[in-house]
């Protein structure tokens, strides 16, 4: 499978059957006096997720979670939600109240407590493609189970409840964000995502006896949020306007969007960028704080290799086919589409120094932006002789390259967000690389560059290293 690569030296060992009956039941709590109450429901019975019926998760991880002592559930949680004012870098005022909404979350967490961190990250689903998907998943989803992290999975958005109740009219067809067709404009997105990690038990919190235990006897140290392009722009929003009335989460990691950011806030804010997110931004940068922190990481793109086979990998599983040996959808893009830049390696890096820094107060490194040839009259990124971006974070598959990739493409549909992966010529990699030898030294040099600067972990550095080790350059 696509993924074991990041398991080598996992701590879960432990297998596990998910019981195909499980005991619902639904009790309100308050979360607080700022965000409304709620009920929560389940763990909500499902079958495999190729279910002819339907009966089943809709984003089921394809990352094999029983044999490495994780499971993977599904909550219902309904409640009313405020609506909220949308003032530029200020706290929001409540519009009105009382919207009905009912809504899905799904968990994935250690069986056991002693493999549990302490860490639970909390995905705004990104509904882009018309239904939800897991995307920092499918990006992370390895690492955090190889660390011990639980996982909470939001439908948050019209559009993914609006799939979810056409995929399966059975499973999903109760549930509503719209308050019966009357808010359309996701405005109760947020106390939606506010409710649910309210929900979550921290340490040292007497537990409730009649509320679902969603984490099992898991009690959260930290609560982090994480959402990708428009789920980056929501969570924007989120931090700007609503979360500072009532803060609930520790740290946020923002992924491929969002706009400016209040830093005037005590909540850890990480915001990681591929190449392609950066053309619109690069002019108006958001200088790092005691609260903010950019990465920039050249050659990557919004939509990468890695994250294609994950894609697929999920779809395989919910289309009853095997998860192994797949490979990215062909694209009619303008240039062969996909970075085979591991964007996935420093975003993992971000994770834990974002976990660091809301435990210990440590503030993550920082980092070089990418690097602009002109502002006008239409922004420039510099590149080397081989079409490479210059500047920002320098994977070693970037900075010691046998192709093009970049985070830039056009064509049709989505090709703007895919980039781009063009292999050089035997003549290009022979005068780069006279020896195999000499490919392995400065990719090892790169590697061991960027973790001693905190922008990969030691499983990436070894990996990357044993990859050109194994690969034919110089031959």
């Amino acid at each position: 499978m696509v993924y074991s690569n990041e398991f080598t030296g996992v701590r879960h060992k432990l297998p596990t059957l998910l019981s195909a009956a499980f005991l619902l039941f639904a009790v309100p709590f308050s979360t607080s006096a700022q965000i409304p109450e709620a009920a929560i429901s389940g763990p909500i019975a499902a079958g495999a997720p190729d279910d002819p019926d339907r009966n089943a998760i809709l984003n089921t991880s394809a990352i094999e979670l029983a044999a490495n002592g994780y499971l993977e559930e599904e909550y219902f949680i309904e409640g009313r939600a405020n609506r909220y004012g949308n003032p530029e870098m200020e706290t929001a005022d409540i519009l009105d109240s009382g919207h009905a909404y009912r809504t899905r979350f799904v968990v994935r967490r250690p069986q056991d407590s002693s493999d549990f961190n302490g860490v639970v990250i909390v995905e705004w689903f990104n509904v882009t493609a018309g239904r939800d998907l897991d995307i920092d998943w499918w990006q992370s989803g390895a690492h955090l189970v190889r660390n011990g992290y639980a996982y909470i999975g939001v439908s948050a958005q019209r559009v993914g409840v609006d799939y979810l109740k056409q995929w399966s009219p059975n499973r999903y067809g109760n549930l509503d964000v719209t308050h019966d067709g009357m808010v359309t404009d996701d405005a109760l997105s947020y106390d939606i995502f506010s409710a649910i990690a309210a929900a979550i038990p921290r340490r040292g919190e007497s537990p409730d006896s009649s509320q679902p235990d969603f984490l099992g006897d898991l009690q959260a140290d930290h609560i982090l949020a994480m959402g990708h392009s428009q789920s980056a722009s929501r969570l924007a929003t989120y931090l700007n306007n609503v979360h500072p009335r009532e803060p609930v989460f520790d740290g946020v990691l923002v992924h491929g969007g969002g706009g400016r950011i209040r830093d005037d806030q005590e909540v850890k804010i990480f915001k990681i960028m591929a190449e392609t997110d950066m053309p619109r931004r690069a002019a108006m940068p958001q200088p790092d704080t005691e609260t903010f922190r950019q990465w920039e990481v050249a050659g990557t793109s919004h939509v990468d290799l890695n994250f294609e086979l994950e894609s697929a990998g999920a779809s395989a599983l919910q289309e009853g086919r095997s998860p192994e040996n797949l490979g990215p959808r062909t694209q009619n893009c303008d240039r062969p589409a996909y970075s085979h830049v591991a964007f996935r390696d420093t975003m993992n890096a971000a994770i834990e120094h974002l976990r660091v820094w809301v435990d210990e107060g440590t503030a993550p490194p920082r980092a070089m932006p990418l690097q602009v040839e002109r502002m006008m009259p239409e922004l420039e990124f510099a590149r080397d002789e081989f079409g490479n971006i210059l500047g920002g974070i320098r994977l070693a598959d970037h900075a010691v390259p046998v192709a093009r990739n970049t985070g830039m493409n056009t064509g049709a549909g989505f090709c703007r967000l895919y980039g781009s992966h063009e292999p050089f010529d035997a003549a290009t990699l022979e005068q780069l690389y006279p020896s195999h030898e000499s490919y392995v030294n400065a990719v090892r040099r790169v590697a061991q560059e960027n973790l001693e600067a905190g922008y990969i972990l030691p499983y990436a550095a070894e990996r990357t290293v044993r990859d050109a080790q194994m690969s034919s350059v110089g031959h």
